[in-house]
């Protein structure tokens, strides 16, 4: 009987330590499910017995330790930037390749890489951070269907709630660098467009990586809200189009300096009344 013989560049298995829903290197997230249902679907849905209406204070306990489990794992994280792209992506795409560098580059700069610990996209950048030697952070979210952090993640937490995970997100990076993605893509991107826009965070710089599919998106952006005037022309400005990887680690460094000019009392300017956010 022939067998393949293992790729010399297979990932080997390491140790996996748990702490609750915390993994240091490897293993599964558990689901955690019941019924087929997540606990976003169980805190959301109001059909089915008034008894689970009395349940909703104590879900209060469970949402404050997802957000004592992720502060106290990522508190010491050193700084990072969030990847974020689809689950979907094949390994022989170029955007897979793409997130790959991109891991690479940032780690090699002395940045964390912070994604949602899936598959596709996600598991390009942990790879690419991985295997430059930086920390390769996963942040998994429970989900009706399996889905395990991917084996290129050093550090990995399995959320519950997308609330909790976003605001981890959002904490412990300095910049969102955006791969061509689906809907949970989406919804990263235009959080932290309205967090930058309504001024919630300064100086966090959002690059959208690969000009061609992000296009038609820019230019309804460009040719239909800012016409309609549910955003400003200058709304524009808070993301970046790119094509380079070079350029993606220029920006977040750049924006690194700015912030700590900004912090020691240099650089920070008191914005006009006229260039308050169009829409919150």
């Amino acid at each position: 009987m022939t067998t393949t013989p293992e790729p010399a560049n297979a990932r080997k298995p390491r140790p996996t330590r748990h702490r609750g829903p915390v993994m240091l290197r490897g293993g599964e997230p558990d689901p955690r499910t019941h019924d087929g249902t997540t606990t976003d679907q169980r805190l959301l849905d109001r059909r089915g017995p008034t008894d689970w209406v009395h349940t909703d204070p104590w879900r209060v306990l469970r949402i404050q330790s997802e957000f004592v489990e992720g502060f106290g794992l990522l508190a010491e994280l050193p700084r990072a930037v969030s990847v974020f792209g689809s689950a979907r992506t094949p390994q022989d795409s170029p955007h897979y390749a793409s997130g790959v560098a991109i891991g690479a580059a940032l780690a090699e700069a002395g940045y964390a890489v912070i994604t949602g610990g899936g598959p596709g996209a996600m598991e390009a950048a942990n790879r690419g951070a991985s295997e430059a030697g930086g920390l390769s952070v996963g942040l998994g979210i429970e989900l009706p269907f399996e889905q395990e952090l991917n084996e290129w993640v050093d550090v990995g937490i399995a959320f519950r709630y997308f609330f909790v995970r976003k605001t981890m997100f959002v904490k412990y990076a300095q910049a969102f660098v955006i791969l061509p993605g689906g809907f949970g893509t989406l919804d990263e991107l235009f959080e932290a467009l309205t967090l930058v826009q309504t001024r919630k965070v300064t100086r966090f710089p959002v690059v959208l990586f690969g000009s061609e599919y992000w296009s038609g998106l820019v230019d309804w952006l460009r040719t239909t809200m800012v016409p309609a005037a549910t955003i400003k022309d200058t709304d524009l400005d808070l993301f970046t189009v790119t094509d380079d990887v070079d350029e993606v680690v220029r920006i977040v460094q750049e924006a690194e300096k700015a912030r700590q000019a900004g912090d020691n009392g240099g650089g920070m300017r008191a914005l006009p009344v006229d260039d308050a956010p169009s829409d919150a």
